[in-house]
């Protein structure tokens, strides 16, 4: 089956959705241990989620970057995730899908959260002709991310280090196997459409 351009692939079940994100152990490991984000963790600055795992190992480096050495999985509530969708802008301006630059700029900056489409990876974290969705959460999306939308935290760096292993070592169908079972996830047209190019 062919993947649609611009898609949300991720592991997901009845009720929620599983995001990744990166950060030094400070603020990892706390999350991990307490199911929640620490007072450190910055409120007010803008949090970039990704439901794409291998996207996430290509912006960490595969959990290797300064700063994002604790690789986590956040399982959140698929009405959260859906509401973030709902209340989302475009981070670039599209010709036809927004009125003109000046209503997409007023839009953008109203919004709490924001989408861009980043090409999606494979094992070696080249790009692939599809593009997966990353999404950008402040203010109002951040904190209801923060207090109200976590089911759960996981330490994923483990994993991370164990496919990051097989890779290295061109076992990439052992690798394959490893990787979280991401597929479509149900957004439909409602969520999407002021959000696809």
């Amino acid at each position: 089956m062919e993947e649609p351009h611009r898609g949300i692939r991720a592991l997901h079940t009845a009720s929620t959705i599983t995001v990744y994100q990166a950060y030094a152990p400070e603020i990892g490991v706390t999350a991990v241990r307490d199911g929640r984000f620490p007072s450190t963790w910055l409120r007010d600055r803008m949090t970039w989620i990704k439901p794409s795992f291998l996207w996430m190992m290509y912006r960490s480096n595969w959990g290797t970057s300064a700063g994002q050495e604790t690789v986590l999985a956040v399982e959140i509530t698929r009405a959260g995730f859906d509401w973030a969708l709902r209340h989302a802008c475009l981070s670039s301006y599209v010709r036809g899908l927004h009125p003109d630059r000046g209503t997409w700029q007023r839009e953008l900056k109203r919004a709490p959260t924001r989408v861009q489409w980043d090409p999606e990876r494979d094992l070696h974290l080249r790009p692939l002709p599809y593009r997966s969705l990353q999404l950008g959460l402040s203010g109002e999306a951040s904190s209801r991310y923060a207090d109200d939308w976590i089911v759960s935290i996981s330490d994923v760096t483990p994993l991370t280090n164990e496919i990051h292993a097989l890779v290295r070592d061109g076992e990439l169908d052992s690798a394959t196997r490893l990787l979280p079972q991401e597929q479509g996830y149900p957004a439909g047209e409602e969520l999407l459409a002021h959000l696809r190019p």
